[in-house]
C-alpha cells in the first residue's frame, strides 16, 4: 500500500533515491571520461550496431541469432577491453591518483610566466613542447622521460629547450604549476589531413590533445611561430597578448581577473 503521507513515502522510499543518485553520477562521469577518447566512436557504433541487432532478431524471432548472440556476449566484451584498454588504463591511474574529481590547478601567475617562457624561447629560435597537465592526468607520457619536479621558471625552461642541452629534444610537462618530467615522448597523431609544413613536435602536440585534455603549447625551431593544441586542434601564429589570453580561457582563468597589487 502506498503511503498518503509525503514524509512516509520519502522515509520508505530513501534508500532508492541513493541509488538513483549513485547510478546517475557513474553514468555522467563515465560520459564525461569516453566523450573525450578516441574511442567513443567505436563505442557508439557496436552499440547502435548491437541494439538493431537485437530489436531485428527480437521482431523476427529469429533464433539461431539469438543464440548466436548469447554465445559471443563474452567475445564482444573481451574485444571492448581490447579496444578501450589505453581508457581504462588511464582510468585507472585516475582512480589511483585520486585525481578524477579534481581540477588542475593554475593561476594567473603561471599564465603570465608561461607566456614570457614560450616568447623567450621563440626569440632564441629554440623549438619547445610544453603539455599543461589538467583533469587527466599524464603520468604514462611522464614515465618515459626524465623526472623534474621542479618550480616553473624562465630561466629553467630556457636551459631545458637549449639545443645543447640532454633533454631538449623531447616534451616537457607542467603539473600543479611544477614542472613534473622533461624529454617526454608523445603520442603521434595519425591524422593524413595536416598541413605538410607541421613537424614533429606539432604532430606530438596533437596526438598528445587527441588523447587527453591537455593544453600544449609548440614553438616552432624553424620558424619560431608560436601554437596551442587543444582537443585534437591546433591553433597558430599567436603574438603574445593574445596567446596569454586564449592560454587563460582554455585553462578556466577569467580573462578580465585583475592584476595584484
Amino acid at each position: 500500500m502506498t503511503p498518503s503521507n509525503p514524509l512516509d513515502y520519502l522515509t520508505s522510499h530513501w534508500r532508492d533515491a541513493i541509488e538513483i543518485a549513485l547510478l546517475w553520477a557513474i553514468i555522467f562521469y563515465l560520459w564525461k571520461w569516453l566523450r573525450e577518447t578516441r574511442g567513443i566512436r567505436v563505442l557508439i557504433g557496436l552499440a547502435l550496431g548491437a541494439l538493431g541487432i537485437l530489436l531485428l532478431s527480437d521482431f523476427l524471432h529469429l533464433r539461431v541469432l539469438d543464440w548466436v548472440l548469447g554465445k559471443t556476449a563474452a567475445l564482444i566484451t573481451f574485444a571492448m577491453v581490447v579496444i578501450f584498454q589505453p581508457e581504462l588504463r588511464r582510468a585507472a591511474v585516475m582512480i589511483g591518483n585520486n585525481r578524477l574529481f579534481t581540477l588542475g590547478e593554475h593561476n594567473k601567475e603561471t599564465v603570465e610566466v608561461l607566456g614570457e617562457v614560450t616568447f623567450e624561447l621563440a626569440n632564441r629560435g629554440l623549438g619547445a613542447l610544453i603539455a599543461i597537465e589538467r583533469d587527466i592526468p599524464l603520468d604514462s607520457s611522464a614515465e618515459g622521460g626524465v623526472a623534474l619536479d621542479s618550480r616553473l621558471s624562465v630561466e629553467l625552461v630556457v636551459t631545458i629547450f637549449h639545443d645543447k642541452t640532454p633533454l631538449h629534444d623531447g616534451g616537457l610537462i607542467l603539473r600543479s604549476n611544477r614542472l613534473l618530467a622533461g624529454a617526454c615522448i608523445f603520442p603521434i597523431t595519425q591524422r593524413t589531413d595536416l598541413d605538410r609544413s607541421l613537424g614533429l613536435r606539432h604532430r606530438a602536440a596533437l596526438g598528445l590533445s587527441e588523447e587527453t585534455d591537455a593544453v600544449i603549447i609548440v614553438v616552432s625551431e624553424e620558424n619560431s611561430m608560436v601554437s596551442i593544441c587543444y582537443d585534437g586542434e591546433i591553433e597558430r601564429n599567436f603574438a603574445p597578448a593574445t596567446f596569454k589570453e586564449r592560454l587563460a580561457e582554455l585553462l578556466s582563468l577569467s580573462g578580465n581577473e585583475e592584476s595584484d597589487e
